[in-house]
């Protein structure tokens, strides 16, 4: 359909030009021709027989579709959705003047009416006055000349005669969100004024109210209060307004206030007139004995908090709104305080389960849960669930805080609990180093590398531990390689207990013996055989001296049971890990735990895949296909560590050849030297482009009969295949660029060839070509070496670049 659209497009902007009626068969002179053709006045051009339709109705129908596909056209072409706008308004013009109750045209005026609104704004319509008055081509204007003031001014004014649709209020304020977090500040004071103009609209239409304004309103200031009942005064016309709309916004008001901590700020409200009008007398004396009670409250904002415990609590308000605002804080200071509000209005509750996006790791929920203290079982809870959300979307300031406060509040009932906020910090300060200074190649300062020994070498009995933090801090030590430290200075009993510091230490001794001799490689034969114990199917137990179960830890010959343990090192472990040399060494070991089995064929190739024993004895124990997956999961993991380490991108290129995905095979084994040659801009080294690889590509590229890319690829190899290159080149059915490859090939025998065969097959225009790349005088075989290298090299350069645009 998309090959001939512009067909249909030509022959349907022929259609416009014609300005007869036609005439369509009916039953009745179907059956008149039936018995006698000449009877029906069918054979002149003038013929009136059967069924009249009008040339505008057919002019109505074809402007409307074209109408339609040049606006579906139009998305990046004004020149287009002016084509469209022109189709629109001519549409509208002939159903005006033959009317809408024609069979003959099938139009949505709906939809119509809408198109017309869109063109009009996303138009230049100058000469258009009344497409150009519309509040949405107004608005577009705005945002796109960036007279934020007026767009405001047009909200405003749409709040009292309530045209915009909520959706498009909606879209404009996200609009302006966006353009806000890219990094223009001045678009804040908009973004509220457009959020609090919606709100009101809200109110007044009897929606609920967003959270951006609570969010926008957690910190009000006068002028925000001043904008408020400034757009709520302009909102609603007192004379005329109903009284629903009236208690609306009085109800509005009143639950403003009642939000407020500021007292200044609720009598700003309560003395405005828009509230005296609003709000009967009883209703306001009420509400102002109800300010009254409330004890005074601090503002944290401006005085100092010294203590966890320092700030009073208060009366409370609404429960909701009160739960509303806990849910949305991660101020610790402001969680207190609002649960010291909650736990006064009501003991029943437990308010750590009003979320269900709270969630605390089971091995410390149990703990905290047995505090018997309601508020401070909530506390803790809350603290801690909204620091390790903090901690996994990367907002690490607020996630210290925090826990600090965690810190200091369990540290006077629960010397447990101290010690896991203690750990959880640790893992905080480990993720805040890797995503800032760390990420620049800075080393982590010593306290934190002493800190991280002192967990790992850490005895205190009964404390809760989370795997995920041991796992962390021994990948940190990896990472910034002390393997000095985990090879030579960690406590044996450690090594025994943990078995992330075994194979910690194993990977580091391993990473330290790569550079040197084969007998040296005691390590690499120990941390193979425990990789291939926990990848093999068991039900045997191997338990230490201390009776615990090491590292070999018991296993059922359930598939299930089994992926567990291969990602107990791969996704589990291996994924914290950033350092190339140890990614490199875990990887190479699980390829070549993939090539044991006698499946030659599908072998994937790795760096320092030598280093690694030969075989297994017990072959059939393996899960081969779980260490596949495992394979595969490592090695895109690596990749978002470097996209560009070529060994690892052949590695991939691997997997998919051996999966028969040939077409992301090629992507991978082209990018791999792309990366490593300046784009082909230079040699590809021959360690990345091996004979093994290059027969892969000519592997992929015949099952995809892409024949003639085949035999250029033949060229690649230390010895021509010229077999392979005939055999691809008799093939008729190619589908790739065929003949114009031919500049490309440097092998005068191939060429030779390929002369031979377009002459026999009488090939005329192809044989042309084959001869003119032939006869080019740096093919000349009594040409210097050099020479002819060089030839060689720049049809390389330029081969490889075409097969790079096509296959990324």
């Amino acid at each position: 359909l998309k090959e001939q659209a512009a067909d249909s497009i030509l022959v349907l902007e022929g259609a416009l030009k014609l300005n007869k009626d036609l005439y369509v068969h009916t039953i009745r002179t179907l059956d008149l021709l039936a018995m006698e053709p000449g009877m029906v006045n069918g054979e002149t051009e003038s013929s009136t027989a059967g069924l009249k339709i009008s040339a505008e109705e057919i002019q109505c129908q074809v402007c409307y579709d074209l109408g339609a596909i040049y606006f579906q056209q139009g998305s990046t072409n004004a020149a287009v959705h002016e084509n469209a706008k022109e189709k629109f308004f001519k549409t509208k013009e002939l159903i005006a003047k033959i009317g809408s109750s024609s069979l003959h045209f099938t139009i949505d005026e709906e939809r119509l009416a809408g198109y017309c609104q869109a063109c009009g704004v996303l138009t230049s319509s100058s000469d258009d006055a009344s497409q150009q008055a519309t509040p949405y081509s107004q608005i577009h204007s705005c945002m796109k000349s960036g007279s934020y003031q007026d767009l405001v001014k047009i909200f405003l004014e749409d709040n009292l005669t309530l045209s915009l649709p909520v959706q498009f209020r909606q879209s404009v304020l996200r609009e302006l969100f966006q353009k806000a977090q890219q990094g223009n500040d001045a678009l804040d004071e908009v973004c509220f004024q457009v959020c609090v103009c919606n709100t009101v609209c809200d109110v007044l239409q009897g929606r609920t109210i967003d959270i951006q304004f609570c969010q926008l309103f957690l910190k009000p200031s006068k002028e925000k209060i001043d904008f408020l009942l400034e757009v709520c005064s302009r909102s609603i016309n007192l004379e005329n307004a109903s009284e629903i709309l009236k208690r609306k916004m009085a109800a509005f008001l009143k639950n403003l206030c009642l939000g407020l901590e500021d007292l200044q700020l609720v009598f700003m409200i309560s003395s405005h007139e828009l509230f005296i009008k609003l709000l009967k007398d009883d209703e306001r004396k009420l509400l102002i004995d109800q300010m009254r009670k409330r004890s005074p409250r601090i503002n944290l904002c401006t005085k100092p908090v010294t203590s966890f415990y320092d700030i009073p609590a208060s009366a409370s308000v609404n429960i909701g709104q009160l739960e509303h605002q806990l849910i949305l804080s991660v101020d610790p200071w402001r969680i207190r305080q609002i649960l010291i509000e909650l736990h006064g209005m009501t003991s029943e509750r437990q308010f750590w389960t009003i979320s269900n996006k709270w969630e605390v790791p089971t091995v410390y929920g149990s703990v905290i849960l047995g505090i018997k203290d309601n508020l401070t079982r909530d506390l803790v809870y809350i603290l801690m669930a909204k620091g390790l959300h903090c901690c996994a979307i990367k907002d690490f300031v607020h996630a210290k805080q925090l826990f600090a406060a965690c810190l200091e509040l369990v540290t006077e009932f629960s010397p447990k609990l101290r010690q896991v906020m203690l750990n959880e910090m640790l893992l905080l300060d480990i993720y805040t180093h890797e995503a800032g200074a760390g990420a620049s190649g800075e080393r982590p300062p010593s306290d934190l590398i002493s800190r991280v020994r002192g967990y790992l070498e850490m005895r205190v009995p009964d404390i809760p531990l989370r795997q995920v933090v041991a796992e962390e801090c021994v990948a940190f030590l990896l990472n910034w390689r002390e393997n000095e430290y985990l090879t030579m200075q960690v406590p044996l009993p450690l090594v025994q207990t943990n078995p992330y510091v075994k194979l910690g230490q194993l990977l580091a001794a391993t990473c330290k013996e790569l550079p040197g001799p084969k007998e040296s490689r005691r390590t690499a034969k120990d941390l193979w055989e425990v990789v291939v114990q926990i990848c093999s199917v068991s039900n045997q137990h191997k338990r230490g001296n201390d009776g615990r179960v090491s590292l070999i830890k018991h296993r059922e010959s359930t598939l299930g049971i089994m992926y567990r343990c291969v990602f107990l090192i791969s996704w589990e472990y291996c994924f914290f890990l950033q350092e190339p040399l140890v990614l490199t060494t875990i990887l190479s070991l699980f390829v070549k735990l993939h090539n044991v089995r006698e499946d030659i064929v599908n072998d994937i190739a790795a760096e320092h895949i030598s280093i690694w024993p030969s075989s297994i004895p017990n072959l059939q124990s393996v899960d081969f296909e779980a260490v596949a997956i495992t394979v595969k999961e490592l090695v895109s993991y690596a990749l978002t560590i470097n996209a560009n380490n070529h060994f690892w991108l052949i590695i991939q290129a691997d997997i998919y050849f051996a999966t028969n995905q040939y077409s992301a095979a090629l992507h991978y084994y082209l990018q791999a030297g792309a990366v490593c040659s300046d784009f082909f801009n230079k040699m590809v080294p021959p360690d990345v482009y091996t004979d093994q690889v290059i027969k892969r590509m000519i592997k992929c590229c015949s099952l995809l009969n892409c024949h003639t890319q085949v035999a250029i690829l033949c060229q690649f190899l230390r010895e021509v295949d010229y077999k392979t290159a005939f055999k691809a080149l008799q093939e008729q059915n190619s589908h790739d660029a065929m003949d114009s490859y031919y500049e490309y090939i440097w092998d005068v025998t191939i060429l030779e060839y390929l002369t031979y065969l377009h002459h026999k097959r009488g090939e005329t225009d192809k044989r042309q070509i084959a001869i003119k790349a032939i006869g080019q005088t740096e093919l000349n075989a009594s040409n210097p070496e050099e020479v002819l290298q060089l030839a060689a090299q720049r049809r390389k350069k330029k081969f490889l670049q075409a097969m790079a645009k096509l296959y990324f």
